[in-house]
């Protein structure tokens, strides 16, 4: 049996009461959202099971009917996944492809699964559960890339490199503290994913067109049946609200923003500037003239893919922002920035979590580097304020010492006692223990600190915190 509808009869079967000619070919085209909305057909179609079976229970119609429409439903589904499903643009839509799909299979009992519904209500439903289902994959994916960066950071808990202020060399850390700051960032928004969940899950379906319904319907039970941890508490807003939708976005926004500044340092570590890491090859590509050339393709690209996420939340507040309650035909416009958000995310993630915990850090050329901005620099004005001195003066000091190497071409560590001496009576031998790179990590030994050991316990310590999310 053929599910091809021609335009004219989809027109009569959806409002043709109402009116008295079929809409222009091209109106039809350009108004109809199945050639992206049929992304959500599995939710639509559970959506539709979830009512049908409120519907029986709540007297509405009969058990027999329910029967026959959840049969044709569970069908329909079928024949999506096998790639046999005929979408119809004269449809105009995924709920009316579905619908009319149904009626051909089961008769007109199939025109009663509409009963106490809108499509207002439907899509917004629709949204709901997909995006919902989207949350928890990209958090499942957030939960391999953080583990993947604890495991990576356990590795290099004492590979010291410079940390780096105004991209000037600072003090020194260690790559495994570098790679916990990483970390840090995805568990906010891990955690953000996880809250807005909360308002992505809850149900408009019941609020009909915009003003609710006269059928008996028990939302409770379909809210239950759907897996929502709450019920949309006023018909107008059930169907108009998108904000569930731009918080994703956001939040979407912040985790791109995140992984771009992570590619950021990734490009410039590789380069031979820097030196810094090797990507391995896999996520590079070379150069079509010049045979040396590895390019961070990847990290570059996510971080092209980060501004393209921020425009889809940008174009998800403006659709909104001048919309009157309730529903209007902008609102189609939600649906193909949404998927876009997801894909694009979707597929950083799953780039992230195979390259860096594969990154390998060059310790030679990190410890080099650290060597030659004088980064032990503080730890010398921290020794002198221990020794009695104030800070400001052991400031003033240390700037003469550093100005003393700079001539010399040496760091503060490679300068002699009687030379540190010269600028203060209060440096002793025991200086030197604080001037090498190790005893400047060590110093460092409390909560979030670069001590080798407090990064361990950081590990940890983030281990446990990724079970907590519970998610």
């Amino acid at each position: 049996m053929s599910n091809q509808i021609s335009a004219d009869s989809s027109t009569s079967s959806m409002w043709g009461g109402r009116f008295s000619e079929a809409t222009d070919s091209f109106v039809a085209e350009f108004t109809a959202s199945v050639g992206f909305d049929q992304r959500f057909a599995n939710q639509d179609i559970a959506g539709s099971i979830a009512h049908a079976t409120m519907l029986a229970k709540a007297g509405i119609i009969t058990e027999a009917d329910k029967d026959q429409i959840v049969g044709g439903l569970t069908q329909i589904k079928q024949e999506i996944a096998d790639g046999k499903f005929v979408w119809s643009v004269a449809l105009e839509d995924v709920h009316m492809n579905v619908e009319s799909r149904l009626t051909a299979i089961i008769g007109d009992v199939g025109k009663k699964l509409h009963t106490g519904r809108s499509r207002n209500d439907q899509v917004a439903t629709d949204i709901r559960l997909y995006l919902r289902d989207q949350t928890d994959i990209i958090l499942g994916l957030l939960k391999r890339l953080q583990t993947g960066l604890l495991d990576l950071a356990s590795q290099h808990t004492d590979t010291i490199m410079p940390g780096f202020t105004h991209l000037q060399t600072a003090q020194p850390v260690s790559f495994g503290h570098h790679v916990m700051a990483w970390f840090e960032m995805l568990m906010r928004d891990s955690e953000r994913l996880i809250d807005g969940r909360k308002r992505i899950n809850q149900m408009p379906l019941g609020a009909a067109a915009l003003a609710g319904t006269t059928y008996p319907i028990e939302r409770e039970f379909t809210a239950q049946l759907l897996g929502f941890e709450g019920i949309c508490q006023n018909s107008l807003d059930a169907v108009s609200d998108r904000d569930f939708a731009i918080e994703f976005a956001s939040s979407a926004s912040l985790l791109m923003m995140h992984l771009s500044r992570m590619s950021e340092e990734i490009i410039l570590w590789m380069s031979a500037q820097f030196g810094f890491v090797v990507v391995p090859d896999r996520f590079c590509t070379g150069s079509s003239i010049m045979p040396q050339k590895k390019n961070p393709d990847v990290p570059e690209l996510v971080r092209g893919k980060a501004a393209r996420v921020f425009g889809d939340m940008i174009t998800l507040l403006t659709l909104m922002k001048n919309q009157p309650l309730a529903y209007n035909k902008d609102n189609q416009e939600d649906k193909e920035p949404l998927f876009d958000v997801v894909d694009t995310v979707t597929g950083s993630l799953l780039a992230f979590a195979d390259m860096l915990p594969n990154l390998i850090p060059n310790k030679e050329n990190m410890r080099a580097a650290t060597m030659k901005g004088y980064a032990t620099a503080t730890d010398l004005a921290d020794y002198l304020v221990r020794k009695g001195l104030a800070f400001r003066d052991a400031h003033e000091v240390v700037g003469k010492a550093v100005a003393l190497g700079v001539q010399k071409g040496v760091d503060l560590s490679e300068l002699s006692l009687d030379e540190l001496q010269g600028f203060s009576d209060l440096i002793g031998e025991d200086v030197f223990e604080y001037l090498t790179l190790e005893g400047s990590l060590n110093a460092r030994n409390h909560i979030g600190g670069t001590a080798p050991n407090q990064v361990k316990m950081a590990i940890e310590r983030g281990r446990q915190r990724i079970e907590q999310l519970g998610h």
